[in-house]
């Protein structure tokens, strides 16, 4: 078959971790013999950002890394028109502009053959749920939600009863140990600050142990206040700026152990929904501590694949018991490995993805 993805970006992964996802998605569906096209907007504020902060050489650099991945990018809707007319299945984002996401639906509703889902990994069904209520949706044929929880908001909120949860998974085509290279350094946390969703949360979970224990620690990220990178120096963290989503299995190598701090309004309105960082650090064979997060749909086994840490203090003490302790650490590395190829993997989501589509596939398009 053959697939459109209309998205943020696949090209840059800048404050944007659905490109990570997408990306893996992609690669698998291509493996099992079906072509899929990435349409991402030419002015995304990912791709600007991304392009403001590391030049060019950043997108000839995603190019070089994912040779096989296709995408184009567009300034209108008719750009893109007859492209999508050729498709088989059409995937759109939630972050795609409510006016694409209305044109895609009216030229489905035109009588375009394709397959039509709607794709949401963000908060805002909770958060900021107007924008999500004023989009379109009526010649949609499903909703793809990256949690039961998510899942659950659509179907209370009368938005459509052909909701699917589907989760994020690691891409372990680029997420995988790479244990030759040799930890270097205690800590490392790859994530943004949080825009004010987890301020208190990485001050208890992340800066303070780390001080507190005096262990070399890495954070890379953006969107950093002055205020934040002041929090780290103080607490001895070296602040190492944005990185290449390509590039995070070979730091996380270089390192003993990461945490997962996860956002207010996962933990708070949509439990269960661990975003795609947990899956990325154990593809990567790397001891994994979180802050708080309530696992409601038993996607890992807590104590098992990773340590929960139920306040500061107790992260404190999970840190010292990994470090101090090889076993431990690569009994949590190895099971959590074990679980990633188990179940969470992009081959995982694909096989997922051909299901829903055939579920939806001549079912009466009722999305509203």
């Amino acid at each position: 078959m053959n697939f459109a993805f209309l998205t943020h970006s696949l090209v840059s992964d800048w404050n944007h971790g659905n490109a990570h996802f997408l990306r893996g998605v992609m690669r698998a569906l291509q493996v099992e013999g079906h072509s899929c096209t990435a349409l991402e907007p030419l002015d995304g504020w990912s791709r600007s950002n991304l392009i403001a902060e590391r030049g060019e050489a950043a997108v000839e650099a995603f190019h070089a890394t994912f040779p096989d991945l296709h995408t184009i990018s567009y300034g209108g809707f008719d750009e893109i028109a007859d492209v999508l007319e050729g498709m088989d299945v059409v995937v759109v984002h939630e972050w795609t502009d409510p006016q694409i996401v209305s044109a895609v639906g009216r030229l489905r509703a035109r009588g375009a053959t394709f397959r039509l889902l709607f794709h949401d990994t963000h908060h805002r069904a909770v958060t900021a749920d107007a924008e999500i209520r004023s989009l379109d949706l009526s010649a949609y044929d499903g909703v793809l939600a990256f949690g039961e929880a998510l899942r659950q908001r659509y179907l209370a909120a009368g938005w459509g009863d052909r909701v699917f949860t589907w989760h994020e998974a690691a891409d372990d085509s680029v997420f995988r140990p790479l244990p030759d290279l040799g930890a270097e350094r205690d800590l490392i946390w790859v994530g943004n600050w949080g825009d004010g969703e987890r301020s208190g949360e990485l001050m208890e979970y992340l800066v303070r142990p780390v001080a507190e224990l005096g262990l070399s620690a890495t954070v890379h990220g953006v969107r950093y206040p002055d205020e934040a990178k002041a929090a780290l120096d103080g607490a001895g963290i070296d602040y190492a700026g944005s990185i290449a989503n390509a590039d995070v299995p070979r730091a996380f190598a270089r390192h003993r152990v990461t945490v997962h701090v996860p956002r207010r309004p996962y933990v708070e309105a949509l439990p269960g929904i661990p975003t795609i960082r947990p899956f990325e650090a154990l593809a990567c064979g790397i001891p994994l501590i979180c802050a708080p997060w309530n696992d409601a749909e038993g996607l890992f086994r807590p104590g098992t694949d990773y340590l929960t840490a139920s306040d500061g203090a107790d992260m404190k003490r999970r840190l010292r018991d990994v470090l101090a302790d090889p076993a431990l650490a690569q009994e949590l590395a190895r099971n959590g490995l074990e679980r990633i190829r188990d179940r969470h993997t992009c081959r995982h989501r694909a096989a997922e993805l051909l299901g829903i589509i055939d579920a939806v596939s001549g079912a009466k398009r009722e999305i509203a």
